[in-house]
């Protein structure tokens, strides 16, 4: 009988592997308010838990941040808080965005 070598996938590896043209001009992702710190706590907390490239973070002092930069492009976040917090979701402008390496 033979068995089946373990094998361990890094997904933080597989995300750094990606290639990101990063629109410069402005997210493609936009919140009912400017500034992310006066979005309702709750329905952020949900964005920290549900984005799988961890975009959404709350600092240790409480306050919230959001970085585009990363973004996988797969609409988590619209379809948890779309009704809510999340305003505007775009695909990014031609050429720019995730460019997968593995997948």
């Amino acid at each position: 009988m033979s068995t089946v070598p373990e094998i361990t996938v890094s997904v933080d590896e597989l995300i750094g592997a990606n290639k990101y043209n990063v629109d410069e001009g402005g997210s493609h992702i936009g919140f009912t308010a400017e500034d992310v710190d006066a979005l309702d706590e709750a329905e952020f907390l949900k964005l920290v838990k549900v984005c799988p490239a961890a975009l959404y973070k709350i600092g240790p002092d409480g306050r919230k941040s959001f970085d585009y930069a990363g973004c996988l492009e797969c609409g988590t976040c619209r379809i948890c808080c779309e009704d809510t917090i999340v305003a505007r979701w775009n695909n990014p402008a031609p050429m720019m965005g995730v460019q997968y390496r593995f997948g």
